[in-house]
């Protein structure tokens, strides 16, 4: 991993209480659009989801959505087609989440549920055990992540990382800085020769 090209933002399919979840996932994807770096999410119209790639899409930004297809009329509305970008169907979540890592070079964790954190998780697993070393950010908006960095933490103190170097995410409280950042980390990680650690799962 040499270049940002793409990023997959992990986030929500609802809005949540707090509105600025929200307005942050729309600066985030106006500033990749920007940039003229991919989004690659989740692939629903919902929620924090659905902010995140419109923001993207409406900006001229490059979006691919990846969903099983059993999560469609979960994360679609119903008035009818997918409005933003290409959109992958999956059978099944397994195959989504290694397609989402596979087509991107960083990660961002966005507010979300059980299933953002499930995501997350999965993929600081997997540079904890060696298999990638692109940049993962997490944007803890309102310290939404606190509770879970906290828990990390604890997990170190209590000597369950046995690789706590590698699972080191960008902890980042606006979306306006998760940009700069990861593609801070991903000239570090390329001028440190970190890129040795195998990129495939």
């Amino acid at each position: 991993m040499t270049e940002i090209k793409s990023i997959c933002v992990y986030c929500g399919s609802s809005d949540g209480k707090n509105g600025s979840h929200k307005h942050q996932a729309e600066i985030l994807g106006k500033a990749m659009a920007d940039a003229g770096i991919r989004l690659v999410y989740g692939g629903g119209n919902r929620g924090i989801m659905g902010a995140v790639a419109r923001a993207a899409f409406e900006n001229g930004g490059e979006v691919v959505g990846i969903i099983p297809k059993f999560l469609v009329q979960h994360e679609w509305h119903k008035d009818g087609l997918h409005e933003v970008g290409e959109v992958i169907f999956t059978e099944d979540m397994h195959e989504r989440k290694h397609l989402m890592f596979e087509k991107s070079d960083a990660f961002v964790a966005l507010p979300g549920g059980i299933g953002t954190l499930e995501e997350l998780v999965e993929v600081l697993t997997w540079s904890q055990l060696g298999r990638h070393n692109k940049p993962i950010a997490v944007a803890n908006i309102d310290n939404f992540w606190s509770p879970l960095m906290s828990l990390f933490d604890h997990m170190g103190e209590e000597g369950f990382f046995h690789s706590s170097a590698l699972v080191k995410p960008l902890i980042i409280d606006k979306a306006d800085d998760i940009l700069p950042a990861i593609l801070t980390e991903a000239k570090r990680i390329k001028s440190t020769g970190d890129s040795e650690i195998i990129d495939k799962l």
